[in-house]
């Protein structure tokens, strides 16, 4: 198996210039201008994350050792795992033969079990990556129709559970609290009052030397809900939101990111789960296909520029670290360390790098750049901006019209970078006044294209 795998890394090539050292720049906070997400002495963080929900649970240590180490060469920033788990992460034990809870009781947890988790925080960060930890799968707190539970939650012991996870990774600066786990809130009398009860116990845990950056993960909800904003969008605990897309195509998840960008207090939003590589399409294989690389990279570039801040790849295969040892969920049918060269996978390093590429907290999602800025999700074009530069994504290779003039300097260097193989084309300068209409180098299905238009007096390099 490891000489299959080297195989396929030599193959589809291993970028090691995203390996990071540990965090030198300090803790994350959110930005200044409360739209982004920054380290302590100000350096930008772009959150490029990967959902790797039974992290915890199902790897063993040398197996969470090339995961992480893999991730970390493919240019993701954020990890996010769970440590109550949704295969029944109450009563099967982990790897090492250890359960999280004595008892299933929130207020007395496993120190050996926890040992584990810490073992595997540490190794993220080595990597320089960081955890987006979710203390509990949701089914813990709502079981609903579905999800094996059982639930166990209520505000008081998840207010101690939450002290006593924020006191023991208080120090690790490598940490995003996540609640919510793929839930749906009911009303402020159970659920909402459980959350705000675990948050105000992580906070309480981490103590005031450090804010606890946290946000929540919900499940798929309404254009005008706006993702985690709908419950708790006024509590100081939420630092940014969270949407899901639901594992279909065609969803305007952009609209929904507009909705919580523009609710106030002004507050970081993101796609925390989009449709995933190698999923059944809205769980439905037999009729609608399994997910490809084109579907998960279109949503990248689409919620990006609509005004996220970061974004989450997933992979079916990998979020449950499937395996031939382990019942298939919903379908998958990869070794999950297989998985982990699909090539969307790999063509995630080519959104990072473009979003790094260019000034990040100044950026901006401007629908006005272009004409033809409301067309259907499946030919969606959407475009945003900086103060010296703006990006147009077409999903499709539509020509569109650019309306110029929008970001400084008189003249513009023009660029088409292709998303799938992160190759950057000079297309010329151009004089900022006008409109300009531009053609991509080709178009239909799985033909998208990212224009680059930068203020020529920059002198920035090809992303």
């Amino acid at each position: 198996m490891k000489k299959v795998l080297s195989l396929i890394v030599f193959l589809v090539g291993t970028v090691t210039s995203f390996a990071q050292k540990p965090f030198v720049s300090g803790p994350l906070k959110v930005s200044d201008n409360q739209r982004y997400l920054v380290h302590q002495n100000g350096t930008p963080f772009f959150y490029m994350g990967d959902t790797a929900w039974e992290l915890f649970h199902r790897l063993t240590r040398e197996e969470a050792d090339h995961y992480l180490k893999r991730r970390a060469e493919q240019g993701f920033t954020v990890i996010q795992a769970v440590a109550l788990a949704e295969f029944d992460g109450l009563n099967t034990p982990n790897a090492n033969g250890d359960k999280p809870l004595l008892n299933n009781d929130p207020t007395t947890p496993n120190d050996a079990y926890f040992k584990h988790v810490d073992y595997i925080v540490d190794k993220a960060a080595e990597n320089g990556l960081v955890i987006g930890f979710l203390p509990t799968w949701g089914d813990k707190v709502f079981k609903d129709t579905w999800g094996m539970g059982p639930e166990i939650f209520n505000p008081q012991n998840a207010r101690t559970y939450g002290r006593w996870l924020g006191n023991r990774y208080k120090d690790r600066q490598n940490i995003i609290w996540i609640l919510g786990g793929d839930r749906t809130p009911r009303d402020a009398s159970q659920d909402v009052a459980i959350w705000r009860a675990m948050a105000e116990g992580i906070e309480a845990g981490v103590g005031s030397a450090a804010k606890a950056l946290m946000t929540f993960h919900p499940q798929p909800n309404s254009i005008k809900d706006g993702g985690s904003s709908k419950w708790f969008h006024q509590d100081a605990w939420l630092d940014f939101n969270m949407h899901q897309n639901g594992h279909c195509r065609d969803t305007p998840i952009y609209d929904k990111i507009t909705v919580s960008y523009n609710r106030t207090p002004t507050k970081p939003t993101m796609d925390a789960e989009p449709i995933y590589e190698d999923h059944p399409v809205c769980f439905n294989a037999k009729d609608l296909g399994i997910s490809n690389a084109y579907d998960v990279r279109m949503y990248a570039y689409l919620d990006l520029f609509a005004g996220a801040h970061g974004h989450t790849y997933g992979c079916h295969d990998v979020w449950q670290m499937y395996g031939p040892k382990r019942e298939s969920v919903n379908g998958a049918n990869k070794n999950w360390e297989i998985a982990l060269e699909l090539p969307a996978a790999n063509q995630m390093k080519f959104v990072r790098r473009l979003m790094e590429s260019r000034p990040l907290l100044d950026r901006v999602p401007d629908q006005s750049l272009i004409v033809e800025n409301n067309y259907v999700p499946a030919e969606r074009i959407q475009a945003t901006r900086g103060n010296s530069y703006a990006f147009v994504y077409t999903s499709v290779g539509k020509p569109f019209t650019v309306n110029l003039g929008k970001v400084s300097g008189q003249r513009l260097k023009t660029i088409w970078l292709n998303p799938r193989t992160g190759e950057a084309k000079d297309n010329g300068i151009i004089a900022n006044k006008g409109q300009q209409k531009f053609t991509p180098p080709s178009v239909g299905y799985g033909q998208d294209w990212v224009l680059v238009l930068d203020d020529a007096g920059k002198n920035y390099s090809a992303p």
